[in-house]
């Protein structure tokens, strides 16, 4: 699974990067994330850990408000665009760092991307200084007017290798957490746009190859339109 992972990522930085530059949806979750955790946390976040960095998006947002941010990622080729932080090729599950470590753990849009979220929550907590903060944002999915799940009509599943309530349930396991919704005003051509990045095309087709699933994403919605809210759950917890 974990190798699964970091290859659909090893191809999808000029995508995601695409998808970014069009809708600024990373960045935005990586602000609502920052500012949920320090308004729950005790003090400053002077050191944060990006767990899931991507190509860096998150972590130039949480550059700009600690003192020291590290880029953490499965994916060299993503990590090859963080230019704000020092950047660390590595696992959720095995943190290569020492206990007690930093401030803050931010997972923004990854965290459900662990096969065992909860491994990946201990190793946060255990990098955590008490008082520490952490944080995580998971899909919640692309919603029309009234409510009803954009593929359910299209007859198709969109999954995660772990569902948002699991992820919910294991940072609930190991803290006290607070939780909400993010809800964004999206269009059928973002939508698109999201697909054509192979690791997110793998939530609909996660048995293809890179290109085979994009082409089977793109035939899907084609004839999607119309406007569409896309949802996601933020849960922060603070350490003892």
């Amino acid at each position: 699974m974990k190798d699964a992972i970091r290859a659909n990522f090893d191809v999808s930085v000029s995508a995601y990067d695409a998808y970014e530059r069009r809708t600024g949806r990373f960045s935005a979750l990586a602000r609502l994330l920052y500012a949920e955790m320090a308004a729950l946390g005790d003090g400053t976040l002077d050191t944060l850990l990006d767990a899931g960095a991507g190509s860096g998006v998150s972590t130039r947002v949480f550059a700009d408000e600690t003192a020291r941010t590290v880029a953490l990622d499965i994916s060299r080729e993503m990590l090859r665009g963080v230019d704000a932080a020092p950047r660390v090729q590595g696992d959720f599950d095995h943190l290569p760092f020492a206990d007690d470590t930093f401030d803050g753990v931010a997972f923004t849009a990854s965290l459900f991307l662990a096969p065992d979220p909860t491994v990946a929550v201990a190793e946060a907590e255990r990098v955590l200084r008490s008082g520490g903060v952490v944080g995580a944002v998971a899909p919640l999915g692309w919603l029309t007017d009234d409510g009803t799940d954009v593929f359910e009509a299209l007859d198709r599943e969109s999954r995660s290798p772990t569902r948002t309530d699991d992820v919910e349930a294991a940072l609930a396991d190991e803290f006290e957490v607070s939780t909400g919704t993010w809800r964004f005003a999206t269009t059928a051509d973002d939508l698109r746009l999201f697909h054509e990045i192979p690791a997110m095309a793998a939530r609909l087709y996660p048995k293809r190859s890179p290109d085979e699933r994009v082409e089977k994403a793109a035939e899907l919605l084609d004839a999607v339109d119309g406007t569409f809210e896309q949802r996601w759950r933020w849960i922060v917890g603070v350490s003892e």
